[in-house]
């Protein structure tokens, strides 16, 4: 078992719903449905789409998507976001790109429960 398996592991047990697809290049995508949202999005709940890329763990995690409808309660789309950033090798699945980075990752420390972590901050943030 290699430490991207106990890293899914580690999140599955606190993530029980998500799903893992293995990519034809290597990576493997994670949805996790039913993420909460605070006030100011204009839906209570989203799946969030996350990559662990090919190299994982000293390859960090980069940017990640929601539901393609996701907006701010305003009809607006959020800031360091977009349409027209597919989900890889799932081009026809729409999907809302959040070009979010994280500043820094320690592939000792860190792991896909961070960067959801990170992803929670954002999505905390209605703007």
């Amino acid at each position: 078992m290699g430490p991207i398996d106990m890293h899914l592991d580690r999140l599955r047990q606190r993530e029980p719903q998500m799903l893992v697809r293995q990519l034809p290049d290597g990576s493997q995508l994670v949805s996790i449905p039913q993420v909460s949202l605070p006030a100011g999005w204009n839906k209570p709940h989203t799946t969030v789409h996350l990559l662990a890329p090919q190299g994982y763990p000293f390859a960090q995690p980069d940017c990640f998507w929601a539901d393609g409808d996701l907006r701010l309660s305003s009809g607006n789309v959020p800031q360091n976001s977009g349409l027209g950033t597919p989900i890889p090798h799932l081009p026809g699945e729409p999907a809302l790109w959040f070009s979010w980075h994280l500043q820094v990752w320690n592939a000792a420390r860190d792991d896909l429960m961070t960067w959801l972590s990170v992803i929670r901050q954002r999505l905390a943030q209605p703007v």
